[in-house]
């Protein structure tokens, strides 16, 4: 009987110092923790037969991740991610015309059947060509798996269109507050020049995007402050009761390591306040390290001892 598997779909691609390269793309973020943590899943992506893409393959192979959905182009690049050093810190530039624009629809369909989807995680920037984006839609189209959106935008790389139809796709979306606002502007007319809201508008205003869009939820993350979760039943679980790290490097990858846990913990039935407490606390301790993604495997150590035990 197979086991059922989170399908994780979008951009796998490298960050280029320069002095060295980073292997990221939230997608892939998120797959390489949920196979850290033995949960199944599937990635589903294509990269370039290059350098860049041996680094990928190269992750594969170091969170032990069954590559049956992984494309090899032999045409377009590895995505890559130009880092620029600048007076503030880096500057990220992503390139246009990646393998990962270039998902083929027959390669993903038949990766997808070969396992049982409980979720399909998908975000905006595999979207941004028409070929990843169709591919995207075929699978949705394709499978009754719970439908999970981190709208991840990145600056110049979306447009309220692909929004519109990503959030009518989903059933679970989570948003950053920067995010939000944007929702709010587009959809419910409350701009930021607008006054301050009150706990109970932005309340008011998440419950009309959870029905204009006929969400099952809408997860709000608010960094250190930790999370709301609107359901359409009216549910609003407010955690914010979050252990702060002993120090944060960056927080890179933040919003992955929460989407992870979070799947992780439909996956493996945990009560709905836990599964919110354990994104946030783990969130919290992926900031604590350097990058998206622990160079170092047994960071998992503590998390999977912990949460075998409940």
């Amino acid at each position: 009987m197979q086991k059922m598997t989170t399908v994780v779909y979008g951009e796998a691609l490298v960050d280029d110092f320069l002095s060295e390269q980073v292997v990221g793309g939230a997608p892939f973020n998120v797959a390489r923790h949920l196979a850290a943590f033995m949960s199944p899943q599937l990635a589903i992506t294509r990269i370039g037969d290059d350098r860049n893409g041996a680094i990928v393959r190269a992750e594969f192979e170091r969170f032990a991740m069954s590559d049956a959905g992984l494309q090899l182009d032999q045409m377009e690049e590895t995505g890559r991610v130009a880092a620029r050093r600048h007076v503030r810190g880096h500057r990220f530039v992503i390139l246009p015309g990646q393998a990962y624009d270039y998902i083929n629809p027959e390669q993903a369909l038949a990766a997808m059947e070969s396992v049982e989807a409980s979720a399909i995680y998908f975000g905006t920037l595999a979207q941004r060509c028409p070929r990843s984006r169709d591919t995207l839609y075929a699978l949705l189209d394709a499978s009754n798996a719970t439908r999970y959106l981190d709208l991840n935008l990145r600056e110049g790389q979306f447009d309220e269109r692909c929004v519109f139809h990503s959030l009518h796709a989903a059933d679970i979306a989570k948003v950053n507050e920067e995010e939000l606002q944007s929702l709010f502007a587009w959809y419910v007319d409350i701009h930021p020049s607008s006054p301050p809201l009150e706990g109970d508008e932005v309340r008011a205003a998440c419950a009309v995007l959870v029905q204009l869009f006929g969400l099952a939820a809408l997860i709000v993350t608010l960094g250190h402050r930790g999370s709301v979760y609107f359901g359409a039943d009216g549910t609003v679980l407010v955690h914010r009761d979050n252990p702060l790290p002993p120090f944060v490097i960056d927080t890179v990858g933040a919003g992955d390591a929460f989407s992870a846990m979070f799947l992780l913990g439909r996956m493996r039935g945990w009560e709905l306040g836990m599964t919110l407490a354990r994104a946030n606390e783990f969130a919290g301790a992926v900031c604590a390290i350097p990058g998206a993604v622990p160079r170092n495997l047994a960071f998992y150590d503590k998390w999977v001892a912990r949460w075998r035990a409940g």
